[in-house]
């Protein structure tokens, strides 16, 4: 599922699940090891604990189904504890045992300690930069305060989840700033639950309040505040409490609160919601000057939203509704709020209301939809908008193409309601293939500070003011690992209904194409959200120092190349995505990168789902496969609260057609008994409430049963849930485990890095 992280992007966590995506190979010249079937490889495996049948039947639409494991479903029940340690121990003998575990574990410490500090989730206030900092080996990321992105000797901590917890269980869901930047809000949680409490904390001391709001987030909904005019008290999202909405229904009705600082939050009072679905995510947004309030609601998870404007006597308006496919509002800093449509313009087109009469049939076009062709390979003739930042008299307009991404300002100071504003200044370069735009934060006038990332180098900060020249901040990010002696390449792929998929490959020069190179390939496709280029760091290097190739695919269902790609891999349409997939491995073997026996897929998540169909539908493509926190039983997903809310992306089973699609593809329900399947390695985390971990217990049990004698392993943690808040030296822990198992099964021996 998608990681609903709103009030980052791309920051703490890459992509739900997508740290230790970048793992290491190196080939074997003993082709002998190769001959012997997929997953046979590594140390001594116990057999799988003894796992009985208990059939329960259910009917579809007149199809009646069978599923033996429905008892795994219950983490209440003894018997599933029991048989997950059981699982649990089999897994730690034989990963524990394996050449490579100790050595890939030291050194992968011995990286991350030299590795520099990262900033993200970057907020503006007058006269200070909020920001959240990971400086390893620190266990989480603290919240600081900055007066300049120039001058890091200002920093000052405001909050260290690292003091809260010595085993770094704490960690910081969200913050917001007050206006005037005396104080912030934050959401805490712990054991990677997103179940967060809100505190406030003075922002020049780091002194606690006795402030306390419980269940403003949480992993279906996520979380947000926003402060008022002059920091009496902020708006929240509140998640039912008590007895005040049935059990079921516990995680669900997300609403806005007002909460007066001092007070308990038991009187807090009701402001907006009753009217909002069971599955709205609600973020929350006040202007420069606190007069109005931005409540943005989507519909789920599948790319509906709706918006409500409150102003400064109090009257709401809606501004937009979920079919309007307004995607994105934000407050300009001239009297406007400026709208991402996707309505007869899936690459997206830019509107903007007054705030004093916002009605969108008033709404003055700012930039129209780019006219790209979608049959042509070029990324650049296929661009779409991804986001928008307002500034005083520019706006900000991150285009995405195919995952690259740059950024254009647009001159709005002469705009008017004939049309589209005139001039267009783009910064970054023309969707370079190997370089994002990852964070766009408008600082004062036209200024604006930007997190660009890409694959070869460590990410940093730029300042940005309209056409002038960008200025690299003291915000950077430096790293112990080099990659001179490697490259990337963008390349293209048919997929089975001749769509063209464009695949990253990343590689040391001069690698030879003979099909022996373990090869990785990593993909998502879903939920709109784009695999964009991102620093590979130490994963990386150890990859290509051990003669391993990276391949990124850029699948449908993502948002690449805007709403028409996303919406070619959701609901009856997700099987396009797992076809890309396996085009991308095909292609990777037919142009001799690597072949079935070399070949490694990852993915979390939904990327997990991607995982469990590919190695059902193509068990004989891949070696290994490696799936974090992933879906299996389609069918059941959406019976968990945060399955209720991905309906909207996958669709239900209650709905004929519907139900036929995910029964076509639900990988849980496509194991066969007697297949050899590839080694698989499943983690999940306890303590998950985006994927319920019942879905990795129960396809593993499948697949035990179905292959005996396969190498099929389940690690569940006690101490992380879907990825969010997981703790750097349980990062590590599991990366080792998986970059141990893969030399295993890839007949691989581990090389340390010759950089560092």
């Amino acid at each position: 599922m998608h990681t609903r992280s709103r009030q980052t992007t791309h920051g703490s966590q890459r992509h739900p699940v997508v740290r230790g995506l970048l793992l290491v190979f190196l080939v074997l010249a003993i082709s002998s090891l190769f001959a012997a079937s997929p997953g046979r490889q590594g140390g001594k495996l116990s057999a799988p604990p003894t796992t009985p049948k208990r059939p329960v039947l259910d009917e579809y639409h007149g199809v009646r189904v069978e599923d033996n494991y429905r008892w795994l479903e219950d983490w209440s029940d003894p018997a599933v504890k029991q048989w997950s340690a059981a699982e649990n121990q089999r897994t730690r003998a034989y990963l524990d045992q394996l050449p490579a575990r100790e050595e890939t574990r030291d050194e992968l410490r011995d990286f991350y300690s030299g590795a520099s500090v990262r900033y993200y989730q970057v907020e503006y206030r007058p006269g200070a930069i909020f920001a959240l900092k990971m400086q390893p080996p620190k266990q989480q990321g603290m919240l600081v305060r900055l007066q300049s992105p120039d001058d890091l000797s200002t920093e000052k901590v405001v909050v260290d989840p690292n003091t809260m917890s010595s085993q770094g269980s704490i960690a910081i869901d969200f913050y917001a700033p007050s206006l005037d930047g005396k104080l912030v809000a934050v959401s805490l949680s712990k054991n990677g639950s997103e179940d967060g409490t809100g505190y406030v904390f003075d922002a020049q001391t780091g002194k606690e309040l006795s402030d306390r709001v419980p269940r403003v987030n949480f992993a279906t909904a996520g979380g947000s505040i926003a402060w008022n005019a002059d920091a009496s008290g902020f708006y929240y999202t509140r998640y039912p409490r008590g007895n005040e909405r049935p059990k079921e229904d516990g995680n669900f009705y997300q609403q806005v609160y007002f909460h007066k600082l001092g007070t308990d939050s038991a009187q807090d009072s009701y402001v907006i919601g009753k009217e909002f679905p069971r599955i709205a995510e609600i973020q929350l947004r006040t202007d420069r000057a606190g007069k109005y309030l931005l409540v943005s609601v989507a519909n789920g998870d599948g790319g509906q939203f709706a918006h409500w404007l409150k102003d400064p006597s109090g009257n709401w308006k809606q501004v937009t509704g979920f079919d309007d496919q307004i995607v994105s509002a934000k407050f300009g800093q001239d009297g406007y709020l400026y709208l991402l449509s996707r309505k007869d313009a899936p690459r997206g087109e830019v509107f903007r209301v007054s705030l004093a009469n916002p009605e969108l049939s008033r709404a003055d076009t700012v930039v129209q939809q780019s006219s790209g062709d979608a049959s042509k390979n070029e990324d650049a003739n296929r661009s779409s908008i991804e986001a928008i930042f307002p500034a005083k008299s520019k706006l900000y307009v991150l285009d995405i193409a195919g995952g690259p991404s740059r950024l254009r300002v647009i001159d709005t100071a002469g705009s008017g309601a004939s049309g589209t504003t005139e001039g267009s200044q783009q910064l970054a370069p023309t969707c370079a293939p190997y370089t994002a735009i990852r964070e766009v934060v408008p600082l004062t006038g036209d200024t604006v500070l930007y997190y660009q990332s890409r694959y070869l180098e460590p990410p940093a900060w730029y300042e940005q003011n309209g056409d002038a020249p960008p200025n690299r901040t003291a915000m950077v990010s430096t790293s112990r690992v080099h990659f001179d002696d490697a490259e990337v390449l963008r390349e293209f792929t048919t997929s089975k209904d001749g769509t063209k998929i464009p695949l990253n490959i990343i590689r040391r020069k001069g690698i030879k194409l003979d099909g022996g190179n373990p090869t990785l390939l990593e993909g998502y496709g879903g939920y709109g959200v784009s695999y964009s280029p991102g620093f590979i760091g130490p994963f990386g290097r150890i990859w290509l120092d051990s003669g391993g190739v990276l391949v990124i695919a850029n699948l449908r269902g993502g948002g690449e190349y805007g709403e028409e790609w996303h919406a070619a891999g959701k609901l009856r349409k997700k099987q396009n995505v797992f076809d890309d997939f396996a085009a991308c491995a095909q292609y990777l073997i037919d142009q001799k990168y690597t072949s079935p026996r070399h070949l490694a897929i990852l993915g979390g998540s939904n990327g997990g789902l991607l995982m469990g169909a590919e190695l059902t539908q193509h068990p004989d493509m891949f070696r290994a496969v490696i799936s974090y926190v992933g879906i299996y039983d389609m069918l059941r997903v959406e019976l968990d609260p945060n399955g209720t809310f991905n309906v909207t992306e996958f669709g239900t089973v209650k709905d004929a057609r519907s139900f036929q699609a995910l029964y076509a593809y639900s990988p849980y329900h496509h194991v066969t008994e007697g297949t050899k399947y590839p080694s698989i390695l499943f983690l999940t985390g306890e303590n998950d409430s985006r994927v319920n971990p019942m879905q990795s217990r129960k396809m593993v049990a499948r697949l035990q049963a179905a292959d005996p004698s396969g190498t099929i392993l389940l690690r569940t943690s006690s101490s992380s849930g879907h990825g969010i808040g997981t703790s750097l030296d349980e990062q590590i822990q599991q990366d080792a485990d998986v970059l141990s198992f893969l030399f295993a099964q890839l007949g691989m021996t581990f090389r340390p890095s010759r950089t560092m």
